[in-house]
């Protein structure tokens, strides 16, 4: 198993530019089901998710082709199973998208239960609320969603709690329904809005991305066309992050600082500064330790849960003490004990996290738990005296791009450890 050595106490200086974002190419690429004619989408980043998906859709049947540039074409007119199997779904959460657009086009689907990150319970029943309002017949067998409908019709349907999946999954079922369907409480997160920018340029009617209402009148069918995923937020965050920790001096391109305004308020406290233009981010923290800072996570345009762990690992060595809510998932906070292995002083109340920052943070040998909590121990690692091994990687590399390349060039040392190496 893939491993990340680190050497500590190197502040990051240097450029580097942002991948587009995971979690809008996702949701992108799996409502590339609901169209016969051939789809262009650029700024793909290359993830291990992506890999996912791309097998997912092309055990369907659809026809898809990557070139060098991270353009990948995708052809979904011959689709020949409506299947997606647990092998690949367990892996990640988000493969239980391709069951709104399956039921849409072609009037039927059956969906593993989907896997993914282990922080905490995220039930599909809001999913599968919104497609029964809309006429589908829903069963659950086997630890499969089967779903059949011989044609969706708009409805009215309001969301029980804010879920980023199962707004963009009755979003686009409801795109070929009959009629028009509202979603109020709908997720307002700016990978929401990509994917209705991306839809209407493929000829629906979406109005409302970006706020609460979604309004979508549905059409006969999509057609052709290009479309570019937009920038990384959460990825622009991780570096900022990590630029906060090292007391260091980076500039990050192809990004887009309006997606990110609350994260960037937050590291500005640290007493970073930032200067923004309309595709950059620059920090600089002058070499001062940065300063801890409170934080309670909530669906956008709040603090974002994906940013929590990032922003914990700058308490660890910041000054003074920060106190860390965690509203979104239940269980998010299993990075907690990875980071007291390496002398961080965090305690735990039920869904806060009281740090008090210490400059005596330590390497050590330590495990990814997630996505997000793998990025904590590498800004951990990057802070730390001495050297820091992260196992279980794979992690890293669902959400994260060439993440070893991209620090290097900022000046990180940091080495990825192939498999085989007996160290």
């Amino acid at each position: 198993m893939e491993k990340l050595i680190i050497k500590g106490q190197h502040p990051l200086n240097g450029e580097i530019k942002i991948s587009g974002a995971k979690n809008a190419a996702l949701p992108i690429l799996a409502a590339s089901l609901l169209n016969s004619s051939p789809i262009q989408i650029s700024n793909i980043p290359h993830l291990q998710d992506v890999t996912t998906i791309v097998s997912l859709l092309g055990q369907m049947g659809v026809r898809i082709t990557l070139d060098e540039r991270s353009n990948i074409e995708v052809d979904a007119g011959k689709l020949n199973s409506f299947h997606a199997p647990y092998e690949l779904v367990r892996t990640m959460r988000a493969s239980v998208l391709v069951l709104g657009p399956l039921l849409a086009r072609f009037g039927q689907a059956e969906v593993s239960l989907p896997g993914g990150c282990a922080i905490g319970t995220r039930p599909v029943d809001q999913h599968l609320k919104g497609l029964r309002a809309m006429g589908a017949d829903i069963r659950i067998e086997n630890g499969y969603i089967k779903a059949t409908a011989k044609k969706l019709n708009g409805a009215t349907i309001v969301m029980d709690i804010v879920t980023v999946t199962g707004t963009e999954n009755i979003m686009m079922a409801a795109v070929l329904a009959k009629g028009q369907t509202i979603i109020h409480n709908a997720a307002r997160e700016p990978e929401v809005e990509d994917l209705a920018n991306f839809l209407n340029t493929m000829g629906a009617h979406i109005r409302g991305a970006g706020t609460s209402t979604l309004i979508i009148e549905g059409v006969d069918e999509l057609g052709g066309g290009r479309y570019q995923v937009l920038p990384d937020r959460i990825e622009t965050g991780t570096y900022l992050a990590a630029a906060a920790i090292t007391r260091g001096k980076i500039k990050l391109k192809n990004t887009r600082p309006e997606l990110l305004e609350s994260v960037l308020l937050k590291i500005e406290e640290t007493g970073a500064f930032i200067d923004t233009g309309p595709d950059w981010i620059m920090l600089d923290m002058k070499g001062n330790r940065p300063r801890a800072v409170n934080i309670s996570t909530a669906p956008y345009p709040a603090f974002p849960t994906d940013m929590q762990a990032q922003m914990m690992a700058v308490n660890t060595v910041a000054q003074g003490t920060g106190v860390i809510t965690e509203t979104v998932f239940e269980n998010r906070f299993m990075h907690v004990q990875e980071l007291q292995r390496m002398g961080a002083h965090i305690a735990l109340k039920g869904n806060t996290a009281i740090c008090t920052g210490t400059d005596d943070l330590h390497g050590a040998p330590v495990m990814a738990t997630d996505l997000r909590a793998s990025a904590s121990l590498v800004l951990a690692g990057l802070a730390a005296k001495g050297e820091t091994t992260i196992d279980r990687i794979y992690h890293i590399d669902r959400g994260y791009e060439c993440i070893e390349e991209k620090l290097a060039q900022l000046g990180a040392q940091i080495n990825r450890l192939p498999s085989d190496s007996k160290e």
